[in-house]
């Protein structure tokens, strides 16, 4: 009796051999995994072995410049993440209008985006320089002072990256929010228009509550992201001066420096109990 037979008088249902397409699918899908494997879990699980011990989070807490890159990212974050979609939902307002000046301009506000990050951020490095930079230049041209030394002064240092942050980012979380205006129906507002309703009611009672879902998931997935910011701070100031601006994206780096990779491990590690509650209310909210 064959194998096949057998398995039928068992009452069991035969096995349905793979098709071409099935096969393929299975074999394309095996470089991936394996890319997958190698480039994050192992990275992943191979940093949180370096980690592991609880010195050197000890010793992480004793570094001063560990307690002002906390800071600095606290402040960087509430900062960067309330201004930006709070002007993008502003915006987002002013680019659905029909005008032909308003659809052009919108191109060239793209662009920040569409731009690759590492020459865009050397660029303003570079015009931000007290010595030759564009920006001093025109000072010294205009007023025949000397500009100051934006980037050696901590608060402006870090400011100028929260600007850059911005700056980069604005344009795609304007567009996400356009798109969220443009699924309001338009029969609502000539209602409320018909009704005598101004621009703040509209915005009150008919935009705020059909965006305001996709506004909060935007500013969950917008934390993450800035929170994993790092060429805003790196590529402008480098951390400096004094290591005075690093943020947790970039003090890994710092520790890498001075050979200190547990360490570095560890102040990549101390970000995890603030992303992944993010994570998981976004996919909570997603999965609604």
């Amino acid at each position: 009796m064959s194998t096949a037979n057998a398995t039928v008088l068992a009452g069991a249902p035969p096995t349905k051999p793979l098709s071409t397409w099935e096969f393929w699918g299975r074999v394309l899908v095996v470089p991936y995994l394996i890319i997958f494997v190698v480039f994050v879990v192992y990275p992943v699980c191979y940093g949180l072995w370096l980690a592991r011990d609880p010195q050197s989070y000890v010793k992480l807490a004793a570094d001063p410049i560990f307690f002002r890159t906390a800071v600095n990212t606290i402040v960087f974050l509430v900062i960067a993440i309330n201004l930006k979609m709070a002007v993008a939902l502003m915006l987002s307002g002013f680019f659905i209008k029909t005008r032909w000046w308003i659809k052009a301009l919108s191109v060239l506000f793209i662009l920040p985006w569409a731009v690759p990050s590492i020459p865009t951020i050397l660029s303003v490095r570079f015009m931000l320089n007290p010595e030759w930079g564009v920006i001093n230049s025109t000072i010294f041209r205009l007023t025949g002072l000397d500009g100051p030394n934006w980037l050696n002064d901590p608060t402006l240092a870090l400011s100028f990256s929260i600007l850059m942050h911005i700056w980069k980012s604005l344009p795609f979380w304007t567009l996400i929010l356009l798109a969220g205006r443009m699924a309001i129906p338009q029969e609502q507002y000539e209602a409320a228009s018909v009704d005598g309703a101004s621009v703040l009611q509209k915005f009150r009672y008919i935009t705020w509550p059909s965006m305001r879902s996709l506004y909060l998931t935007s500013l969950i997935l917008s934390t993450i992201w800035t929170l994993g910011d790092f060429n805003s701070v790196y590529l402008l100031t480098g951390g400096g001066p004094a290591d005075l601006t690093h943020v947790l994206a970039t003090l890994g780096i710092r520790y890498l420096r001075l050979d200190q990779v547990e360490l570095a491990m560890a102040a990549i590690v101390v970000s995890l109990p603030l992303v992944l509650p993010l994570v998981y209310f976004m996919m909570k909210r997603l999965s609604k």
